[in-house]
């Protein structure tokens, strides 16, 4: 595992400091060409509910660590961006029929990092049921520990089964989610920031460790938080972990817009993508950012077949493992409606209102119900074309069709990659590897060779540099 090496004077540190900026300042003169981003998301045993049912599955895979590092290995040797893993602070789904997401994502993600040397790791925390100095300094720990290829997944958390477990008996109201989140998220980016990159001296011959005038203390004190700070461990590689945020409503964007530097979307037609990502950029401008200064990663299901039809027949195989039962309360959870108001051979009901009255989980509320719109779907037809699933868009084929697919929304400017989630792990997984990343290297719109160490490196992000760094350090803020 990479070791950060202390510094022997302030000095080399600015050398040092300096060289990351200008390797950033060449990257965005040269201009070069635009490359796809792929993660895995690493949803146990797969994305489709009946993965863990497969011949060759585990059920045990979900607190398995050997399955997660090689899930992670595999994506590794194909030179994806990252693996990513979604949390949850509840039993959130139907456990009776299927594994949870269970194991805390830092804790996992930093013994993917000890099994990997390139590929990133990116974890969820919610900003709804933590404090942002554990949070910033958890996050920078597992930053150090991978040697610079960490990001923060930043969400606000929803549902009622985490508000009991954190002593509340309602969900906080959206408004009040977004604004908690909002402050939260600036708080633990000013704690990465509180130490200038030139703070650690190392100096043996003159006894002197921490320059302290570069360590600053953030003294914030807010509407939600009240920390004096700083953080109480220095800047990584990579100067601190890639912010990730992953929303679709008003407030989600407006969060993302401001302090994202990728976000996890969902969206179920090219067109619909394609506005989100322009709304975001148009809204990231407004805060002064460059239109390079977020990347939109939509999620993306594929079962991959030699043809068409089995493409098709392995989804079908998969759907039909499901309980029906199962797949209706999963589709009325979504939609935020009791089971017994959906009929499986009847479409769904018109005039949806938001979940929980607006307070409920909108990006996949909305992208399900475009599904079923779209298309005219009964629920049994929805559940079909969902793959069981809860709202991320399903590409069913052969891999010159998913490349095809993966090529058009890139090229069109609806993608900037994908957050993959195959349909079972590592199967699905090693199936796009092996037939549909070898095209999309043909078609020269992925990397064949990881072309730095960090994720910032990998997702082509400027280091972010300190904003205390002084005027004579040779260091510029990025904007």
């Amino acid at each position: 595992m990479p070791r950060t090496r202390p510094l022997p004077s302030n000095d080399y540190a600015r050398r040092v400091a300096g060289q990351f900026i200008s390797i950033s300042e060449t990257r965005l003169n040269t201009s070069p060409p635009r490359r796809l981003h792929l993660n895995v998301n690493i949803l146990h045993s797969g994305f489709v509910p009946s993965a863990w049912r497969l011949p060759d599955a585990d059920p045990r895979a979900f607190i398995d660590v050997a399955h997660y590092v090689r899930v992670a290995q595999i994506a590794e040797a194909a030179k994806f961006d990252a693996v990513f893993l979604a949390d949850n602070a509840s039993i959130a789904d139907q456990i009776d029929f299927r594994p949870i997401t269970a194991l805390e994502p830092t804790v996992l993600l930093a013994a993917i990092a000890a099994a990997t040397t390139h590929i990133g790791v990116i974890g969820t925390a919610s900003t709804s049921y933590n404090e942002p100095y554990n949070i910033a300094r958890r996050f920078a720990t597992l930053d150090h520990v991978s040697g610079g290829r960490a990001g923060w997944n930043a969400v606000t958390t929803a549902d009622l089964g985490s508000a009991r477990n954190f002593g509340r008996d309602t969900v906080p109201v959206h408004a009040e989610r977004y604004a908690r989140a909002a402050e939260f998220t600036s708080l633990v980016k000013a704690l990465w920031d509180s130490w200038e990159d030139d703070a650690l001296v190392g100096d043996k011959a003159a006894g002197r460790f921490i320059d302290t005038s570069k360590v600053h203390p953030v003294a914030h004190r807010g509407e939600w938080f009240s920390v004096a700070g700083a953080l109480n461990l220095p800047r990584s590689t990579q100067g601190h972990p890639v912010l990730i945020q992953a929303g679709g409503s008003a407030d989600g964007r407006e969060l993302a817009a401001r302090h994202a530097e990728a976000v996890f979307s969902a969206a179920q037609s090219f067109d619909e993508s394609a506005a989100y990502a322009r709304d975001l950029k148009s809204r990231a401008a407004a805060y002064g950012r460059g239109p390079e200064a977020i990347r939109v990663l939509p999620g993306l299901t594929t079962i991959i077949g030699a043809t068409e039809a089995e493409a098709l027949r392995r989804r079908d195989e998969l759907v039909d493992l499901i309980p029906w039962s199962y797949s209706l309360n999963r589709l009325a959870g979504t939609l935020g409606v009791a089971a017994d108001t959906l009929k499986l051979d009847e479409r769904l009901p018109d005039d949806l209102p938001l979940p929980g009255g607006g307070n409920g989980n909108h990006t996949f509320f909305h992208a399900t119900l475009a599904q079923a719109r779209t298309h005219g779907y009964t629920a049994r037809q929805l559940i079909r074309a969902l793959a069981g699933g809860g709202g991320h868009r399903v590409v069913v084929g052969t891999p010159e069709q998913i490349a095809d697919d993966i090529e058009q929304w890139f090229k069109g400017g609806a993608a900037d990659g994908f957050n993959l989630m195959p349909d079972a792990l590592p199967d699905g997984l090693q199936d796009f590897v092996d037939g549909v990343v070898p095209i999309l290297r043909q078609r020269g719109i992925f990397r064949s060779e990881y072309e730095g160490r960090t994720l910032r490196d990998h997702f082509g992000l400027q280091r972010p540099v300190s904003p205390h760094a002084s005027a004579d350090s040779g260091l510029t803020v990025n904007a």
